[in-house]
């Protein structure tokens, strides 16, 4: 039997932006936090480098603002980058206040330079300017948040929750637009349930899952920006998709992360024979934006036909390499590798989706009492590439933003009325689970063969001819048998895969994540990639 269920603040995503926000909120609000699996399935548990901030009394909003920007290659909103950047501080006094264990900085007292914690530096900074809890920031950020929303009695953690679609008055037959909340399969029960929520925040992260090679976990499937899009959101800037340019390259591995501070650090980039070859390619060599540093070894490995490139930083102490990376350290042991005297092999791996559901500062999209914050959203601040450790960052800043605005609302804001339950009569049980099996295989491989680090005009027709042939078969599929976490995942992760190519093929020039032969050079005048859902009705 399916369930109706009432809450203040419907929250999807589990995450740093959707714990962050529901911990935001006052304690008189009834707050459901979603998770489609366990609580820790999102990319936040996963973050090893830090959280990059201005901190340090040597360091200044400004310069994080030029890093910001030039990474951005030009298409970063400089409103959004200041937004983030003038709240960098005030965020991680919030997170340290919750009790995170970043770690300290052993060599200066306070009084020296106006902070206690250690800072390093990543790819695209000027600056030392990422706190972080040794080389396992997102679990010790995850585990803290976590550990303070299960002590507040108005926050509802509910596990194994897969939202299939958003509930609007418009999808109900209605005049108005307003997001009243969305229907959720419970995976215990197999049942359909309704939630129905004065305010809804979509903070499901990223849709790295869309590619075969990705460093993220197994849920990034692009749900809360495939939802909005159904709902009637404009998504902006899909085409570009940040590859990490150093996942651990071991057929056990998966998708292990090489923090980019382990770059920052010192870590050396080379062939099989030891050779450097970054310099060739910028002057920053290692320390180079990703997008360079993942172009490069993408050229390497097909120039010279190999599987992987090294990173080294044996030429460190032991001791220097085992307490900055213990991590690390301990994951490449697992598989034979003692980083302290051998390099390690690494690819490049699909791992952040810059562009997403267009929001404003408050996190507000284009559906009125519809969030979205965190890799799910769209706010201008990573532009054409992310900067390293700017992600985490905007989690944080747009949680509290859209928790603060959320309050402003409540005494305009009534709880909606009874909404239909969801209808399962028409559909059955499939017996032919197979076909979304090799959907789901299909759909990552051309994507990554297609609309991959480099692209063509011919490679994303190919894969959109492709990914519309499914989306009819998913459809069909969809419309006639019992929703799963299977389906309703390839469901989204096609819709978004079709939005990243049509965004593609509508920039004809390189910029920032998005190469293409076709057009190798810059516009003179750069501009976002901004999609409209069909019937959209702007605000």
């Amino acid at each position: 039997m399916s369930q109706h269920y009432q809450h203040d603040v419907l929250v999807i995503g589990s995450g740093g932006a959707g714990l962050s926000l529901a911990l935001n909120l006052p304690a008189h609000l009834r707050v459901a936090v979603l998770s489609k699996g366990d609580l820790a399935g999102g990319s936040t548990y996963w973050a090893q480098g830090g959280v990059a901030a201005v901190l340090d009394d040597s360091d200044n909003v400004e310069s994080h603002v030029q890093d910001t920007l030039t990474a951005g290659a030009g298409l970063c909103r400089e409103d959004a980058v200041r937004f983030t950047v003038e709240h960098s501080r005030e965020a991680i006094q919030w997170l340290i206040d919750q009790g995170v264990p970043f770690t300290p900085d052993e060599e200066h007292h306070e009084g020296d330079r106006g902070f206690a914690f250690h800072l390093t530096r990543e790819g695209g900074h000027s600056h030392r300017r990422i706190i972080h809890a040794a080389d396992a920031t997102g679990t010790a950020i995850f585990n803290t948040l976590l550990a303070r929303a299960r002590q507040c009695p108005n926050i509802e953690l509910l596990e194994q929750r897969v939202a299939v679609d958003l509930i609007t008055e418009r999808k109900l037959g209605g005049k108005g637009r307003r997001c009243l909340g969305a229907y959720v399969l419970n995976r215990a029960s197999g049942e359909v349930d309704t939630f129905c929520a004065r305010f809804v925040i979509l903070a499901t992260g990223g849709a790295a899952k869309v590619y075969l090679y990705t460093s993220n976990p197994d849920g990034t499937c692009g749900d809360g920006i495939a939802m909005a899009w159904r709902a009637g959101c404009r998504v902006g800037n899909l085409e570009f998709n940040q590859f990490h340019p150093t996942c651990l390259y071991h057929p056990q591995a998966k998708n292990f992360l090489i923090t980019e501070a382990l770059r920052g650090e010192g870590g050396l980039l080379k062939l099989p024979n030891g050779e450097r070859f970054m310099e060739r390619f910028d002057p920053r060599a290692e320390l180079a934006p990703r997008d360079i540093v993942a172009r490069a070894i993408d050229h390497e490995m097909k120039r010279l036909g190999i599987d992987c490139v090294y990173l080294d930083i044996s030429h460190k102490p032991a001791e220097f390499i085992k307490n900055h990376f213990p991590t690390v350290y301990e994951r490449c042991l697992q598989y034979g590798i003692d980083i302290t005297r051998q390099p390690i092999p690494v690819v490049p791996a699909a791992h952040y989706t810059c562009g997403g559901v267009v929001v404003d500062s408050r996190g507000h999209s284009d559906v009125p009492g519809l969030y979205a914050i965190g890799e799910t959203s769209f706010t201008g601040l990573h532009g054409a590439n992310r900067l390293a450790s700017n992600s985490l960052l905007e989690c944080f800043v747009y949680a509290r933003s859209a928790a603060a605005d959320i309050v402003s609302q409540l005494e305009r804001v009534a709880m909606p009325q009874q909404l239909p339950t969801w209808d399962a009569s028409q559909v059955t049980d499939s017996d032919e689970d197979v076909i979304i099996a090799h959907n789901w295989d299909e759909l990552r491989r051309f994507m990554w063969d297609y609309v991959g680090i480099v692209r063509t005009n011919k490679r994303l027709q190919r894969a959109q001819h492709r990914v519309r042939l499914l989306l009819s078969e998913i459809d069909e599929f969809y419309s006639n048998y019992k929703v799963s976490r299977d389906l309703i995942e390839l469901r989204n992760l096609a819709q978004v895969a079709d939005l990243m190519i049509q965004s593609a093929m509508l920039r004809k020039e390189s910029r920032g994540l998005h190469f293409t032969l076709d057009y190798p050079g810059q516009l003179a005048k750069p501009g976002d990639t901004i999609l409209v859902p069909p019937g959209y009705l702007p605000s």
